[in-house]
Order: structure tokens, then C-alpha cells, then sequence
């Protein structure tokens, strides 16, 4: 069944943000911290067996300079600089293998896929990197909690970072036009790349698929399943902590990282998503900073959104975006 608001509504509605004082310097002084730490990124030659594709087993800099893997591929035999899709994935997966991400290979673009440090036991895709920051304070089992007594020690102040530093990765590799860089994601990844846009600069576009992570104090209130289930089941039992936890996930939240990005944008939202709102989606998209955005919606569809109907929409936008 349709979960929230009308369509007519959700297309206006651009709730007040609750946005940190320190908001921008917070995130200056943590990719500064990041950049200062890095060193040079790995692509060590892989043999996936793949004809059609030459991989590349990526190590690179992330938070604090923990290293973080990636698959970076590229069309075999295609000239470059080629445009170069980054790509970020869903809760709880991890970069898995590269015949699992052909698409944006196929189409003719380089693409690189970052790991999920921490993640990667959900049951379909695997991960490599180990996240080694400490849990931190108690939280519910998860990622959603992790390290929520600060913004400092939150978990995805480390994986926002590292989804940064991912973009910096992709252009230093010889075959990677840098100006024509795209980045995408779907649930987590989608309400990442909202983040690598906001704290990335020059990118050529983004795709945004039913994102994960936007209007968190909407969201407790409007659904509970998973993820969001993880942090109203942490707000129900750590009762006088709600207002501090809150207050931290504002540094994090889509709807203030998208208000910072300025990136042509094609966002989707499926009104049958009880995972992740249409209200919350429309939030971010709505506070999009730039002006060429475009958002799909999927009347009759739940978290899938638009599925293969929504990447042939997708491979439509990126030969416009990165031609």
C-alpha cells in the first residue's frame, strides 16, 4: 500500500532542516584530517576471468588513513580518459566480485565499486575492509548506532569519509578522466552518494536510488523497519540519551548533505517503501542544492523502486551527464 504522504504533497515537501552550527567546519576539519593522512592508492592488476573487462584490486586512504579496498574496472581496449561511475552499496554488502557489477562497464564507462568497511555479512554481497574505530558507546546491533554518543566516533563519519576519498581515488588513476566523474548508489549507497556529492567537488552528476539515511527524525517517526528499526529500537531503550543521538545524526543527515550539493542529480523514490519513505527521499531531493536535478517515482513499488527500468533510466542520464 502507498506508505505516506500524497504524491502532490511529497513534490513540495522541503522540511526546515536541523542542521549543527558547526555543520560545515565539522566536515572541512574531518576530510582535511583524511587528505593529510592519505597516501597513495594501490591498483594491483586482478584476474577475474573477465574478456571483456580489465580489473583492478584497489587499496586506498581512507578515514584517518585506515586502507579500504575497491574493484576498479575498466572496458578492455577502451581509450582514455574514460568518464568513471563511483559506486557505493546498499546496508550491511560490501564490494563482493567484479562480475557482479557490470553495468557501468558495458555502457563504456570506468567504474569504481568501494568497499563498505565493517560490512559485508548481509547475505549477498561480501566485504574485505574491517572498520578497526572502536563500537564506542552502547548501541543496537547494526550500523545505525555505532559510535552515536558523538559525531566524532559515528560510524559513518568514517564511511561518508571514506566515500569521498573514494572520488579523490578515481581520479588519480591515469585512465580516469577526473572531470567527468559520476558518482551512485541505491539505499546506503544512495544516501552516500548524497554525501560524496556534498563533500566532493567538480563531480559530473549523481544517481540517487531510494536513499537510505536522509530525515532521520522524520523517519523514526513513520516506519519501523530495518534499518530505521535499529535506531528507534535504540531511542525506545536509551531514553534519555534521544535528544544527544539526534543532535549527532544531523551532521550526517541527506537532507543537510544535499543542501551543499550542486552536482546534476537524477534521484528515485518508489511511494510503496516502507524501508525508506518517499517523505524522507523528497526531503533530500527537494533541498538539493543543484539546479539541474530530476527525480523518478515508482507509484507501485516498495524498496526495489524501479529496478532495471530505473538503470535504463540511469545509462539515459549518464550519456547525457558525462558525454
Amino acid at each position: 500500500m502507498l506508505v505516506d504522504s500524497p504524491l502532490s504533497e511529497l513534490r513540495g515537501y522541503r522540511p526546515e532542516r536541523s542542521e549543527p552550527a558547526d555543520f560545515d567546519a565539522f566536515w572541512q576539519r574531518t576530510l582535511g584530517a583524511a587528505r593529510a593522512a592519505a597516501t597513495a592508492p594501490r591498483f594491483v592488476p586482478y584476474d577475474s576471468g573477465l574478456r571483456t573487462v580489465e580489473v583492478y584490486d584497489v587499496t586506498f586512504s581512507g578515514f584517518d588513513g585506515h586502507p579500504i579496498r575497491a574493484w576498479l574496472m575498466l572496458p578492455r581496449g577502451a581509450r582514455g580518459p574514460l568518464p568513471c561511475v563511483v559506486e557505493y552499496i546498499g546496508y550491511n554488502g560490501g564490494r563482493g566480485l567484479p562480475h557482479e557489477y557490470l553495468t557501468w562497464s558495458a555502457a563504456g564507462y570506468a567504474n569504481l565499486v568501494m568497499d563498505s568497511r565493517g560490512q559485508g555479512s548481509g547475505g549477498y554481497t561480501h566485504a574485505v575492509t574491517p572498520d578497526p574505530a572502536p563500537a564506542g558507546d552502547p548501541g543496537t546491533p547494526g550500523y545505525l548506532t555505532r559510535g552515536i554518543g558523538s559525531p566524532e566516533t559515528y560510524y559513518y563519519r568514517r564511511l561518508f569519509t571514506d566515500a569521498a576519498r573514494a572520488v579523490d581515488t578515481a581520479r588519480q588513476h591515469p585512465a580516469v578522466d577526473p572531470d567527468r566523474i559520476a558518482v551512485y548508489g541505491g539505499s546506503q549507497g544512495g544516501g552516500i552518494a548524497i554525501a560524496s556529492a556534498a563533500l566532493s567537488e567538480g563531480l559530473a552528476g549523481a544517481i540517487v536510488d531510494v536513499p537510505f539515511l536522509c530525515h532521520f527524525r522524520r523517519a523514526v517517526e513513520i516506519t519501523d523497519n530495518s534499518p530505521y528499526l535499529e535506531l528507534v529500537t535504540y531511542l525506545r531503550t536509551q531514553r534519555h540519551r534521544a535528544e544527544t543521538a539526534l543532535g549527532v545524526l544531523d551532521y550526517f543527515d541527506g537532507v543537510n548533505l544535499a543542501a551543499r550539493a550542486t552536482a546534476p542529480a537524477l534521484f528515485s523514490a518508489a511511494l510503496m517503501d516502507a524501508t525508506c519513505p518517499p517523505s524522507t527521499v523528497f526531503a533530500a531531493y527537494n533541498h538539493w542544492a543543484g539546479a539541474d536535478k530530476d527525480i523518478r517515482v515508482w507509484k507501485y513499488n516498495g524498496h526495489e523502486g524501479g529496478a532495471a527500468f530505473q538503470t535504463a533510466e540511469q545509462i539515459r542520464y549518464l550519456a547525457k551527464v558525462l558525454a
